[in-house]
């Protein structure tokens, strides 16, 4: 059956949809913490429940001022036009309703979405202690150093965290056969799932691939090709960053741009992106409130889950309870994943494959109107939202991110915003929306543009290398090689799920 006639059953009933795949680190939206509930029973959306903490440190406390945060291009000017012109452009970021083909990335398929938001919370986490938390609410002082380290999956370790492991000693995680047959995490009595990040149980497809690293962790020790849990958690964050590299950056920001930053050496050319502390390098705001945040537009109304029955498993990540992908509660086993549909996978033919949309200035029609499961006010677009809190965190316009980059600017009219004379844009557009048209410009969405994909990409590489346990500083140099990797050198997401289930 055509993807395009398989998808489309499950898309116009979609009333609701995800947030599911979105960067969560400043505070996407609003909401309400979820309560304990029935094992098995769909909660309330905990997406990206408050701001994380010090992320307004521009407003509070000044632009030259960096600890967890920081702004990159610190004599950029914060961008405020009037509310009422930002209210009036996101409300033209909707995507057209029902099914549209023309909008899926045919570079990108969806995996990589949630990809995304694996990656996000990795960076993200922060595991300071709430006392130190409070008397340092700007994280000036006291914060987790962002690294690619699998702090959700690994957590404390297993002294401090020990339901996040086996018993015995023997360095495997813990996966489960739930009560609906098939693997899961580890859960709680109320369905939660027992993890190092909360946030990785908060949809169907995020939590299986949290599940999916673990798995992974387990086969190095299985193969014999880990004999510690130390050399299985090294083999397993090396290949993770190893696809960041090479696979995520590679597909959403261009193979073409990595080198700029990165050379062959495993050296990372620092063109903006200069942390004041090198040892506990801080995010910028451009990245995680304006630049990260292209994953929003990559978000489709529903996913292809399985094609093991007739009709094919298809399901929203908001719909009726116990149809759609909510999380914190067991696995259902018409709902578990057969990757294949998600990411290329060696030896196994897609059938019909979710693809990403396209990185554009259009959001699916349910985040373009949030359900009251997601936000807790009035405020129900994703993309308002996001432009209201870009004007209040202090982002720098697009232009002038642009320019300082060495880059021509896309002008407002270039860029389709409306009324783009009116004096309240001062000539400017909000950075978000900036990095967005640009892709739909210039990539026609099939990846990033120039602005959003060095932003991306050099942060990225930054705080790579600022991990002195990284891959990049392994000596000799690190290269997958088999059994993971079925070509050396050559391994992308596909293979560490071949790998991690077996596949071979």
């Amino acid at each position: 059956m055509p993807r395009r006639a398989l998808l489309a059953g499950a898309t116009g009933a979609v009333v609701a949809a995800s947030v599911g795949g979105l960067s969560s680190h400043a505070g996407a939206a609003t909401v309400s913490a979820a309560g304990p509930g029935p094992a098995g029973a769909a909660k309330p959306w905990t997406h990206a429940a408050g701001v994380l903490r010090g992320s307004d440190v521009a407003v509070r406390a000044g632009r030259d001022k960096e600890g967890r945060f920081g702004v990159m291009f610190k004599n950029a000017e914060g961008f405020a036009p009037p509310d009422d012109l930002l209210k009036s452009l996101a409300a033209q970021m909707g995507e057209p309703a029902g099914l549209t083909p023309a909008l899926d990335n045919p570079r990108v398929p969806a995996g990589f979405t949630f990809l995304g938001q694996f990656i996000d919370h990795d960076m993200t986490l922060d595991r300071t202690p709430v006392p130190e938390q409070e008397v340092d609410p700007l994280a000036l002082t006291n914060f987790d150093t962002p690294l690619f380290d699998l702090g959700s999956l690994y957590g404390r370790g297993p002294d401090r965290d020990p339901a996040l492991y086996e018993p015995g000693g023997s360095g495997r995680m813990r996966v489960v056969r739930n009560e609906h047959g098939v693997d899961d995490l580890p859960r709680q009595a109320d369905g939660t799932a027992l993890i190092g990040d909360h946030r990785n149980d908060e949809n169907l497809i995020i939590s299986q691939l949290h599940l999916l690293f673990a798995k992974f962790h387990n086969r190095c020790l299985d193969t014999g090709l880990a004999r510690s849990l130390a050399e299985a958690q090294r083999l397993t964050r090396w290949h993770f960053q190893w696809v960041i590299v090479h696979d995520f950056l590679d597909r959403l920001v261009g193979a073409d741009v990595v080198p700029r930053f990165l050379d062959g050496r495993g050296k990372v050319k620092r063109e903006f992106y200069k942390p004041k502390n090198p040892h506990r390098p801080m995010m910028p705001i451009e990245y995680s409130v304006a630049a990260y945040r292209f994953g929003h537009s990559m978000v489709r109304a529903a996913y292809l889950m399985n094609a093991r029955t007739t009709p094919p498993v298809i399901a929203p990540i908001f719909g009726a309870e116990d149809t759609d992908l909510r999380g914190s509660r067991p696995l259902p086993a018409r709902l578990e994943i057969d990757w294949w549909h998600f990411f290329e996978v060696p030896g196994r033919a897609a059938g019909p494959r979710n693809q990403a949309r396209r990185i554009d200035t259009k959001l699916s029609l349910p985040l373009f109107d949030l359900p009251p499961t997601v936000v807790s006010d009035a405020m129900t677009s994703l993309a308002e939202r996001n432009l209201i809190r870009g004007k209040r965190l202090g982002l720098p316009a697009g232009q002038d991110v642009a320019t300082r980059m060495g880059v021509t600017a896309l002008t407002n009219t270039q860029l389709g915003l409306p009324d783009p004379a009116n004096p309240g844009w001062s000539g400017k557009a909000p950075l978000w929306f900036y990095i967005l048209r640009e892709s739909e410009l210039q990539t026609g969405g099939e990846r990033l543009g120039t602005v959003g994909g060095r932003l991306v990409a050099e942060v990225i590489l930054g705080i790579l290398e600022a991990d002195k346990a990284s891959y990049l500083h392994a000596k000799p140099p690190f290269t997958p090689a088999a059994p993971i990797a079925t070509t050396k050198g050559e391994f992308r997401m596909g293979d560490l799920i071949a790998f991690a289930q077996g596949l071979g």
